[in-house]
């Protein structure tokens, strides 16, 4: 008896083995394939935001800080019209600001992060006076605004400086963060380091230029 029962569980050893090498196969697959579905949802996820957001130059998402949200704010006090977010993020000034009254609009290249501004509009509850665009700031004139925020980098702000010159009226407010444009005269500052906050209103920063490229007489020789 006992040598039939060796013998039976050493002809079942085979299979068993067999079934436990296939059994192990798929549960390696299956971790296979829900680490790499993760890593690729992550990289999906992740990665929009924290691409460049506008084309022309490296400018990655960087959330607005609270002291920049309240130094733009300041900014905007006495101030009314609308209000325009160039490179919105993920929608911090926007909403800011549509909380103080402005009907604000946002354009972000980045459509997760336009997505998810929505989002944050809605749950907030002011998503009736704000809107985001996916859109690239070259591409779309800012004419009919009244108060212009920026959060640029250094090596934009020149051809910036000239397309809001070209477009803005002459009432407009450009609130510049992080980095100043180069060229113009602040009329107002406030805070330090990286929450420095400029204020340029543009009938003084044509004025000032005015001056400047005035004719002076020749001299004769």
């Amino acid at each position: 008896m006992s040598k039939a029962l060796v013998k039976d569980s050493q002809a079942a050893d085979p299979q068993e083995v067999c079934e436990a090498s296939s059994q192990r196969r798929v549960w390696g697959l299956m971790v296979t394939a829900g680490v790499g579905g993760t890593l690729v949802a992550l990289y999906a996820v992740v990665t929009p935001f924290v691409t460049p957001a506008l084309r022309r130059v490296c400018l990655p998402f960087v959330p607005a800080t609270s002291t920049q949200i309240q130094n733009v704010l300041k900014m905007l006090e006495n101030r009314s019209g609308s209000l325009v977010d160039i490179g919105s993020g993920d929608g911090r000034i926007v909403i800011a600001a549509a909380k103080r009254g402005f009907k604000a609009v946002g354009y972000e290249l980045n459509p997760w992060l336009v997505w998810y501004s929505r989002y944050r509009a809605w749950r907030d509850g002011v998503h009736q006076n704000t809107k985001f665009y996916i859109s690239d700031l070259w591409k779309v004139s800012f004419s009919h605004y009244t108060n212009v925020v920026v959060f640029g980098v250094p090596q934009m702000m020149p051809q910036l400086k000239k397309k809001l010159e070209e477009e803005l009226e002459c009432n407009a407010r450009i609130i510049a963060c992080r980095f100043p444009f180069p060229s113009w005269i602040p009329d107002h500052t406030t805070g330090e380091g990286i929450d420095t906050v400029w204020a340029y209103d543009l009938k003084h920063s044509r004025r000032r230029e005015a001056k400047i490229l005035e004719v002076t007489p020749e001299t004769e020789f």
